[in-house]
C-alpha cells in the first residue's frame, strides 16, 4: 500500500501509490504567534487580516454615523432625496458590516472539520455586497424613472447642508480602506460600497445646487440614475469573480492544459489525469492531479525527485504560482484497477 503526497499535505491513498510527507502529520493545527496554521501544518499570516479588520472596523463606524445623520437631516428637511440616499447608506452599512464579521472569521484557526478555516468567508462576504449593490442600482434606475415623471418636493438647502456632511464621511471612509482595496475580494466590495456611498452623496449636493439655482427638480433623478450607470457595471464583474471561485472554475490566468503539458515534460512522467485547479480564496489557489510515473521510480527512489519536480513546475512556470499542491503518483500498472478517472 502506498499514499499520496501533496506539497502542503498527505492522506492514505489506494494500493501502488507513494507519498512524501515531509513529517507534516506533527505538524498540523499548529498555532503560531503572528498566525495560524492551516490543518496541515501550513502557516497563513493573519497580520494583514487584523490590519483589514481594523479597516473594515474604522469604515463601519464613519458609515454608522453618516447614516444616523442623514437619517436625522431627512427629518428635519421632509427631503425624500436625503431619505431615499439613507436607506441607501443604511444598506451598504450592513455590507460593511458584513465584510467586517467576514474578516473577523478569517482570523480563527483552522480545524479537522474546517481544514481551510473560514478563508471562503471572505468570498461569500464579497458576493452578497455585490448582490446588495446590484440590487440597489436597479432601484437607482427605476426610482429614478418614477422621479423623472413625477419629480417630488425637495428642500435644496438641508439637502445641500447634509449632502456635504454626507460626503465628508465618505471621503474619510474612503481614505480608511484605501490602502487594503487590493488585499482581497471582501475589501475590494467593501471599498465599491463606499465608492457607491460618495458618488450617492456627489448626487445629492449636485442636484441641491441645481434644484436650488434653477429649480428643475428632476436634477435629482437624472444624478441617481447616472451614478446607477456607472456603479452596475463594475458590481457585476465581482459579482462574476466571486461565482467564479465559489463555483471551484480554474483560478483566472492559469490555463490547465498548459500546466498538463509542462507536468508531462518532467523526467519519468507519463500521463496526467484528474488534473484540477480552484481557488479557496483571494492569493489561495490549489492544485491536484495524478500522476503516471515509470515503474522504476518506486524501485530505485527517484519517486520523491519526481515530487519535487512536479511542484517547484506549478509554483514557479505559471502566472499563478500555485503554492497549494497535492499530487499522487501512480505506475501504469495502476490504471487497471483505478476508480474511472477524469481528464
Amino acid at each position: 500500500a502506498g499514499r499520496v503526497g501533496g506539497r502542503h499535505g498527505s492522506h492514505t491513498a489506494p494500493p501502488g501509490t507513494m507519498d512524501w510527507d515531509n513529517g507534516l502529520d506533527s505538524r498540523r493545527a499548529d498555532v503560531h504567534r503572528d498566525g495560524i496554521t492551516s490543518i496541515d501544518g501550513v502557516s497563513h499570516d493573519h497580520g494583514e487580516h487584523a490590519t483589514n479588520r481594523r479597516r473594515l472596523a474604522v469604515a463601519f463606524a464613519i458609515t454608522a454615523v453618516i447614516l444616523v445623520t442623514q437619517v436625522v437631516g431627512a427629518v428635519v428637511t421632509g427631503s425624500l432625496a436625503l431619505l431615499v440616499d439613507a436607506g441607501h447608506m443604511l444598506t451598504d452599512a450592513g455590507g460593511l458590516l458584513m465584510a467586517l464579521v467576514a474578516a473577523s472569521l478569517v482570523l480563527r484557526p483552522a480545524t479537522s472539520t474546517r481544514t481551510w478555516g473560514y478563508l471562503r468567508t471572505e468570498v461569500l462576504a464579497a458576493a452578497a455586497q455585490a448582490a446588495v449593490l446590484l440590487a440597489v442600482g436597479v432601484y437607482a434606475l427605476i426610482e429614478g424613472v418614477r422621479r423623472l415623471t413625477d419629480p417630488p418636493e425637495v428642500a435644496s438647502t438641508g439637502l445641500l447642508v447634509f449632502g456635504i456632511i454626507g460626503l465628508a464621511g465618505n471621503v474619510a471612509a474612503l481614505l480608511v480602506l484605501a490602502g487594503g482595496r487590493s488585499a482581497n475580494l471582501n475589501l475590494r466590495a467593501a471599498f465599491l460600497e463606499v465608492v457607491n456611498d460618495a458618488l450617492g452623496s456627489v448626487a445629492v449636493i449636485v442636484s441641491a445646487i441645481v434644484i436650488a439655482t434653477t429649480g428643475w427638480t428632476r436634477a435629482d433623478a437624472v444624478a441617481g440614475m447616472l451614478i446607477a450607470v456607472l456603479i452596475i457595471p463594475r458590481t457585476l464583474v465581482l459579482l462574476r469573480q466571486t461565482t467564479r471561485i465559489l463555483l471551484e472554475s480554474t483560478p483566472a490566468g492559469l490555463d490547465l492544459e498548459q500546466v498538463r503539458e509542462h507536468l508531462l515534460g518532467v523526467p519519468h512522467v507519463q500521463g496526467v489525469h484528474d488534473l484540477h485547479a480552484s481557488q479557496i480564496a483571494t492569493g489561495v489557489p490549489v492544485l491536484t492531479a495524478h500522476v503516471v510515473v515509470d515503474e522504476e521510480c518506486f524501485l530505485d527512489g527517484h519517486a520523491p525527485q519526481v515530487l519535487d519536480a512536479l511542484q517547484a513546475c506549478v509554483a514557479q512556470h505559471f502566472p499563478v504560482a500555485i503554492d497549494h499542491s497535492t499530487f499522487q503518483l501512480e505506475p501504469p500498472s495502476h490504471a487497471d484497477h483505478e476508480a474511472e478517472t477524469h481528464d
